[in-house]
């Protein structure tokens, strides 16, 4: 009777874990973990949403990815560790001026401009390579990872496109979602663990 016990247990756990493998956001599956690196140690998803403008617009599911669970801005903003942002597009396209200006906005939004001058000439930079890129159709993917030591790689549809220094540069792009003044209220609660909408299957 034990032994079936225990067997009840175990298989009950295995269903628990394929059961949180992954999460479906607006037909988008969202990985549960996520590589930075062929080496390095996986990341786990935090949390994720959609990217809602107007109201109505579902823009992107955006996701976090963190080294360990957490709930707080303020911890996320403290974590020195590798991160991740993804974005997968819901609209039919994305244009890149949408997209620098909803950044920057929120930017300006998070930030004084003493703070923001310590990395205009890395914003400008991240400006050009989005708009170079014309727009993003739907289904296309932008991860934006911080690599300690690295910096800020961005990548798109499995790109790599820029790289961009120093840990002050990323946690300023973090504010943009989880930030005082987020891009998406309901987004921000969502990567910092709230329900968000996902389904876990």
């Amino acid at each position: 009777m034990k032994d079936k016990v225990v067997w009840c247990l175990a298989l009950a756990a295995a269903l628990v874990a394929g059961a949180s493998s992954a999460v479906e956001i607006e037909g988008v599956k969202i990985a549960d973990q996520a590589h930075l690196s062929r080496s390095g140690p996986p990341l786990i998803l935090n949390g994720a949403g959609v990217r809602h403008k107007l109201a109505f617009l579902k823009v992107y599911v955006g996701a976090l990815y963190l080294s360990a669970k957490k709930t707080s801005a303020e911890e996320v903003l403290a974590d020195p560790g590798p991160k991740r942002v993804s974005m997968h597009v819901l609209i039919d396209e994305l244009t890149a001026r949408e997209l620098t200006a909803s950044l920057n906005n929120a930017l300006a939004a998070n930030h004084i401009p003493a703070e923001l001058a310590l990395i205009e000439s890395r914003i400008q930079a991240l400006n050009r390579m989005m708009n170079s890129l014309g727009a993003i159709k739907k289904g296309g993917v932008v991860l934006i990872d911080y690599l300690p030591d690295v910096g800020t790689r961005v990548t798109v549809n499995g790109e790599e496109k820029i790289t961009i220094r120093g840990e002050d540069f990323f946690r300023a792009l973090l504010r943009i979602w989880i930030g005082a003044k987020p891009v998406d209220g309901r987004l921000r609660d969502a990567m910092l663990g709230g329900s968000g909408g996902f389904r876990l299957f």
